[in-house]
């Protein structure tokens, strides 16, 4: 495909402070830990807790490669033991990061109840990511809870953040998911688990809360500082760094917040310790994608009134933003009108910012390289439509661009039709030919996504030790733009539906 379909404009990734990539240790280990130079508030030093019988389920070799790492020394009993938090890796410095949030709009304190950083891998390219344990045992912030995890979320995180990175969009990733041999108790006994988890950083909107509520100013300027070094380093001599940093964080959330709604994902959890502040998509709960196509859809088993349903998320993400502008008053400016004004400023950005991300993916959706002043109008008459007949969200976009064997749909009703003349007249009033029309569409519309009853059918035969069902959907999801060789059963919405699908936190 000529067309590229991965997105742009997204923060960089590396500190510019790596001017020399330090040599691997061990297996391609090169650890550092920026983060812990911050102030001693932000995080607390915490080791893993040993399992019983640490074995790898899954394991990302290509990421690994990537990464630096050795993918076959690491895929064995090496592996195992360090991605279950038996063993560190050579210059590992585990600790567990403290933060706030706003939970279902109501303020909390936080911190790693579950998760523990081993460090920032440097890459053979100089780019720094973060390697985060997610189950791997209690933490001083684990609230009295076990500091573990079950092994079907962790799966569930695996699945769908590969297939988000997949899709273009911007996402923490997973390298490992590791059995412990021995159970986790929630509703039921279940077995357990711990996510190797990579990601740009930790940065949250809840790590900001977090200085603020302790009324450490200090800390504050440091976590800007950083954040703009380590996110924006283009933007690290500004001026005014807390507006700047402001800004930054407004720019790629409301194109994130694009992709998402680009592609049907609904979060499911969109509290702000779970907005992270690099831009990526963090924290895979009880999240789910949608088959028909409704704004308020709502997936989560907690979110009873649909505070996060897929058609609030852009009006959540400018509300969490807004709770990160209130953290960063004080040094935004010296005196209290002025620094509101400066905080009020950037966020009514948001909506322009996010229109404008919106506007241009829906337009690539529909194979439309010009503007026109009538595109929104015609979006929305689509959407209207398919909200209307309930028709499938992927499906419909991907019927747009019929290939041999495609099994798309579109709606057949007279409404549709009408909205189907009026866009094929837009389409011949631009110049591109309906060759590269068609290109750009198949480029943009995935034909497959993770349908929650493959998910739950993965999930399900693997807690039964049964893998193959997880690795024949991971393969498919690995090129959800390739829409010729696709087997039917993973196109279609479940049979029944998905009106009563419900996902869970799994803590």
């Amino acid at each position: 495909m000529a067309v590229s379909r991965k997105s742009s404009g997204m923060p960089p990734r590396s500190l510019p402070s790596v001017s020399l990539v330090p040599s691997p240790g061990k297996d391609g280990w090169r650890l550092e830990h920026s983060y812990a130079q911050l102030p001693a508030l932000l995080h607390t030093a915490v080791e893993p807790t040993p399992v019983a019988m640490p074995r790898l389920v899954v394991w990302n070799r290509p990421l690994a490669e990537s990464l630096g790492l050795d993918a076959i020394a690491l895929a064995g009993e090496e592996g195992a033991a360090i991605f279950s938090g038996n063993r560190l890796p050579p210059g590992a410095a585990p600790l567990a990061q403290a933060y706030a949030g706003h939970q279902y709009g109501h303020f909390t304190t936080l911190g790693d109840g579950r998760a523990i950083l081993l460090g920032e891998q440097i890459t053979p390219r100089g780019e720094r990511f973060d390697l985060q344990l997610k189950g791997a045992g209690p933490t001083p912030y684990s609230r009295r809870g076990d500091g573990r995890a079950a092994l079907g979320p962790m799966l569930r995180e695996y699945i769908i953040s590969e297939a988000m990175h997949a899709l273009g969009i911007p996402t923490t990733r997973s390298l490992a998911v590791t059995a412990t041999g021995q159970p986790v108790y929630r509703q039921s006994a279940l077995p357990g688990a711990v996510l190797t988890r990579v990601a740009a950083s930790h940065l949250r909107v809840g790590t900001f809360q977090w200085a603020a509520a302790k009324g450490d100013a200090a800390a504050l300027r440091a976590l800007v500082d950083y954040t703009l070094r380590r996110h924006f380093p283009d933007r690290a001599d500004a001026e005014n760094p807390a507006h700047t940093l402001l800004t930054a964080v407004m720019e790629s959330q409301a194109a994130l917040l694009a992709r998402w709604m680009f592609v049907g994902f609904v979060h499911g959890v969109m509290n702000t310790d779970n907005m992270a502040l690099s831009g990526e998509t963090i924290d895979y709960g009880p999240c789910a994608f949608m088959d028909a196509y409704d704004p308020a859809t709502v997936f989560s088993s907690i979110d009873a009134h649909g505070r996060y349903a897929y058609g609030n998320q852009p009006g959540i993400a400018q509300w969490n933003l807004a709770r990160l502008a209130e953290t960063l008053l004080p040094l935004l400016h010296a005196e209290e009108a002025p620094a509101i004004a400066l905080a009020t400023e950037a966020l009514d950005g948001f909506v322009k910012h996010y229109q404008r991300h919106w506007l241009a993916d829906m337009r690539r959706k529909l194979g439309l390289f010009t503007e026109e002043a009538d595109d929104a109008l015609l979006i929305e008459g689509l959407l209207a439509s398919m909200q209307k007949t309930k028709a499938d969200f992927t499906n419909t976009f991907a019927g747009l661009t019929p290939v041999p064997e495609s099994h798309a749909a579109v709606p057949g009703d007279e409404e549709f039709a009408r909205w189907h003349e009026r866009w094929q007249a837009r389409l011949g009033r631009q110049p591109q030919t309906p060759g590269e029309s068609s290109q750009l569409r198949h480029a943009h519309n995935p034909a497959v996504i993770p349908r929650n009853h493959l998910v739950e059918a993965a999930l399900a035969a693997a807690e039964q030790n049964d893998l193959s069902v997880m690795e024949r959907l991971l393969a498919v999801l690995a090129d959800p733009y390739d829409h010729t060789r696709h087997d039917l059963a993973y196109r279609l919405p479940a049979p029944d539906g998905s009106a009563g699908y419900r996902t869970f936190c799994g803590t």
